[in-house]
């Protein structure tokens, strides 16, 4: 490996490649100079890497083709440990940024890619990573890249030669920490695939499938267009590792749970998943690498069915137009067809289909779907972790293995096997099964559809749309539960029993009669509910819309679970000013036996917040969190929070702090039991509307000012009144100080609006 500066560039370079890239979630911008093709002048430091021995590689990739649990192999892995202490050429733009720019010359690639073991970029900081003659690039990344594994992949520049550069302003200038373990030097494309010639027309560029393959776009693909936008190709540095596809949740909040193979699994942290990455049409050798995710977290899987559900460590943006797609748990042998949609040997989206019933069996330990022959189409090393569709258009499981390839222009005539969802829906823990994950709502349901597209429309459907007016902990013994109730049927609906029960107990059953079209909903009270201390549960079911079996049971019921504290309770609170970067900022409070019952995050830059806390009697830990490591307060905004006891004394504020703070208190300590406050009486406290302040002799008037010092309301007051009830019903939730202007001076307190 050596360096040399950057001279007469144009000559040098081989452009395999001219497609604009955009690539991972990136945030905007340019790199130094963009409209500037004459690089001379930067004198940029080359690492060289010599041209690769393909005939040495084309004899290895022979024998590891021939097995479809081998990931399928298109570059070469160089691995370094480059930094900016070590490598590349330190300048200062005119602005003041400082700017570190480092080159990489793979002799004869037809793509360079980049693993970062080390990647975590100061605020502001901003890392591109372009090709040598200035057609495209990547980026900007910036610190919300980030990953809590602190490591990064970068997905493919179509060049031999590519610059990796870091942009800091002078104010953060040094702060940023990365280090380049990988460099992916690409050449799959310009191997000849072992069982026969390709032409130009058939290679892409993450590697070659056999000419039985149906691109997905097919005329045969025409029935799938939807599905197809929730598979991806997987890449961990030179490999095309797996396929594997987005799933819905019962919640349909698009949630990136992802399913693929557990025989898949391995650095998954730092593997890039490409979506779309199809021809437009029936034929054609090119598709976009411009829409991908860096890294995911596992979240479950299990060697008995060869499951790995991964979570994206980002979620797909609009533009992406991602499918999130249904599944069936049921394990039921009634599945008359089957489809597999996957990228084979790491190339283009391709569709197979079996015509037949697939059956149970267990291969290798695992229990499987079993697939004879596929009819059309053909599955491939690279499909592994793919979905398995019915003909239902639902999930049924993933691509275990097989024998199943190209034989010339048609398939082999060979098995595949598929992990089975049904199997892999239970296990002994959540981190074993898919339960947990896919339906968060605890609905039971043994079908889902998918979202945003695929939803089905029955005659007669009756949904519960949700149970409201329930808190995740409520201070006292008794709720107040509301639902609503959803027509999805296309019949009007009219009529529909209604079955409530709490802690497992009916508390009623009755016929609701009305009038709701399509769509239509409407949210009405349950019966009041006496509640017991601890863990609670309510639930409604639905049955017989219109008198009518229910044609669609999956949204029948719905379950709400809580904590009620019947006993002694507190309502304490915390006030949160967000600082610039509130994304970054959650929060959490653990009772004695250190689980977690109260939690939140997701704010809004320099926004204020109140949260409300029911607290029984005991000690308790708030911990607050940044996830970059620089609190909130004082360089991004001037964040702060402020932690107050029922009666509105302050017993913790902060805001400077790195990953974490944390307040120890315990309720009987804080909380004196009366309500009187710097002399004035008031109650209750805290209140939805109305309150009752003591008003001393002599008083004149009463103001409430908010935290920003504003006063909201003003009061008269006459010596005649010794008591003052004062309505705060139209005031925000949140602290307000009360003062009461007397003779003798001012006397104030404080007062929680919830």
């Amino acid at each position: 490996m050596k360096m040399k500066p950057l001279h007469n560039l144009a000559t040098l370079l081989l452009i395999c490649f001219s497609l604009q890239m955009t690539a991972q979630i990136e945030y905007g911008g340019t790199p130094s100079d963009w409209h500037e093709k004459d690089l001379s002048r930067f004198a940029i430091s080359f690492v060289e890497f010599d041209a690769l021995d393909l005939d040495v590689l084309a004899a290895e990739d022979e024998v590891t083709d021939a097995y479809k649990e081998v990931p399928y192999r298109f570059g070469h892995e160089w691995e370094v440990a480059l930094t900016p202490d070590n490598s590349g050429n330190h300048t200062t733009a005119d602005n003041g940024d400082h700017r570190w720019q480092l080159g990489v010359h793979c002799a004869e690639a037809t793509s360079i890619s980049f693993i970062f073991n080390e990647f975590k970029l100061a605020k502001t900081a901003r890392l591109y990573v372009w090709n040598a003659d200035r057609s495209e690039f990547k980026g900007a990344f910036t610190h919300r890249n980030n990953k809590e594994w602190e490591s990064f992949s970068i997905g493919l520049l179509h060049d031999d030669q590519v610059v990796i550069e870091l942009v800091e302003p002078a104010a953060v200038a040094g702060q940023s920490i990365i280090e380049v373990s990988t460099i992916v030097h690409g050449y799959r494309s310009i191997v000849q695939k072992a069982e026969e010639a390709y032409d130009e027309a058939n290679r892409g560029p993450f590697g070659n499938s056999g000419a039985c393959n149906i691109n997905v776009n097919c005329p045969e693909g025409d029935q799938w267009q939807v599905e197809k936008r929730g598979v991806a190709l997987i890449v961990s540095g030179g490999f095309a590792v797996c396929s594997g596809t987005l799933v819905n949740n019962t919640a349909q909040d698009g949630t990136p749970y992802f399913l693929t193979a557990n025989h898949c699994l391995g650095g998954e942290n730092n593997w890039v998943f490409y979506f779309n990455h199809e021809t437009a049409g029936c034929t054609g050798n090119t598709g976009p690498t411009n829409q991908s995710i860096s890294g995911s977290d596992l979240r479950a899987s299990s060697g008995g069915s060869d499951m790995a559900l991964l979570e994206l460590s980002e979620t797909p943006p609009d533009s992406f137009n991602v499918q999130y797609c249904g599944w069936d748990n049921s394990d039921a042998t009634t599945v008359t067809e089957t489809t597999g949609i996957h990228h084979p040997s790491g190339d283009l989206k391709k569709i197979c289909f079996d015509e037949d019933a697939p059956y149970h069996t267990n291969q290798a330990g695992a229990a499987v779907w079993y697939i004879d022959e596929w009819e059309d189409g053909v599955t491939e090393g690279g499909s592994s972790g793919s979905a398995l569709f019915d003909q239902n258009h639902r999930i049924i499981g993933q691509l275990y293995g097989g024998f199943a390839a190209c034989a010339g222009s048609v398939n082999n005539g060979q098995a595949d096997w598929y992990g089975r969802f049904g199997v892999s829906w239970d296990g002994n823990s959540a981190s074993t099964r898919l339960r947990d994950w896919l339906d968060p709502l605890n609905t039971g349901a043994t079908t889902l559809d998918g979202f945003p597209e695929g939803f089905v429309a029955f005659e007669y459907d009756a949904g519960v749309g949700g149970i409201g007016n329930i808190d995740e902990v409520i201070c006292g013994s008794v709720a107040y539960p509301t639902m609503t109730l959803v027509n999805f049927g296309t019949e009007t609906l009219t009529s529909v029993n209604i079955s409530y029960y709490a802690n497992d107990e009916l508390i009623t059953s009755y016929d609701w009669t009305g009038s709701l079209a399509q769509g239509q909903s409407e949210e009405f009270a349950l019966p009041v509910t006496n509640l017991v201390s601890g863990a609670n549960e309510v639930e409604v079911i639905l049955a017989n819309p219109n008198g009518q079996a229910d044609e669609n049971n999956n949204n029948n019921a719905s379950s709400v679970s809580f904590q009620a504290f019947a006993g002694p309770t507190y309502e304490f609170s915390m006030e949160l000013l967000t600082d610039d970067f509130a994304d970054e900022t959650s929060w959490e409070i653990r009772n004695e036996s250190n689980v977690v019952i109260y939690e939140g995050g997701g704010y809004s830059n320099a926004t204020e917040y109140t949260e409300v806390f029911c607290l029984a009697e005991g000690c308790y830990t708030f911990t607050i969190f940044d996830s970059f490591g620089d609190g909130i307060c004082c360089g991004w905004g001037d964040g702060q929070y402020q932690l107050y006891t029922h009666l509105g004394y302050n017993f913790a504020t902060g805001g400077e702090f790195e990953e974490s703070e944390s307040v120890e208190f315990c309720t009987q300590d804080l909380s004196v039991g009366d309500e009187n406050i710097e002399n004035l009486t008031l109650y209750p406290n805290p209140t939805a509307g109305m309150i009752t302040v003591a008003i001393p002799a002599n008083a004149e008037s009463l103001s409430l000012v908010n935290t920003l010092g504003q006063v909201v309301m003003t009061v008269p007051v006459t010596n005649a009144t010794d008591q003052l009830q004062v309505n705060l019903s139209s005031l925000a939730q949140g602290w307000y100080h009360l003062s009461v202007l007397t003779a003798e001076g001012v006397i104030s307190g404080k007062v929680l609006k919830k």
